[in-house]
């Protein structure tokens, strides 16, 4: 079974994406930030991100970059999931390495295309 990992330090929001994962067949994996989605990350196996922007200790762009230099997710599907939507934010997430941006809340339909796209059942 495919494997999602939502980093939001909201926990209202991972919440609600991981409902929506997981009624879609997904194991879920939850951080808070991105150390521990980083810490998390090591060795395992994901199959997409759902990054949100900002939260303590590390930051979403920051969490992107850190995480393209592991061998084992340079090329993973990440998707940051953010209230942030000016120009320069979707500039930024791309240029850590993000595959997509979207503005929150992503809808069931959208998160059902993109697993469509990104990952392998």
């Amino acid at each position: 079974m495919p494997t999602v990992m939502v980093v939001d330090d909201s926990k209202t929001v991972r919440s609600y994406h991981g409902s929506i994962l997981k009624s879609m067949g997904m194991d879920l994996v939850e951080a808070e930030n991105g150390m521990e989605a980083l810490e998390k990350s090591l060795g395992a196996q994901i199959d997409l991100y759902l990054v949100d922007v900002n939260m303590p200790i590390m930051d979403g762009y920051s969490f992107i970059k850190d995480l393209r230099k592991q061998d084992n997710h340079k090329i993973v599907p990440v998707i940051m999931v953010t209230t942030q939507e000016k120009e320069e934010d979707k500039i930024n997430a791309y240029k850590a390495g993000a595959n997509l941006f979207e503005t929150k809340p992503i809808k069931p339909d959208q998160i059902q295309a993109y697993l469509d796209i990104f990952v392998k059942n």
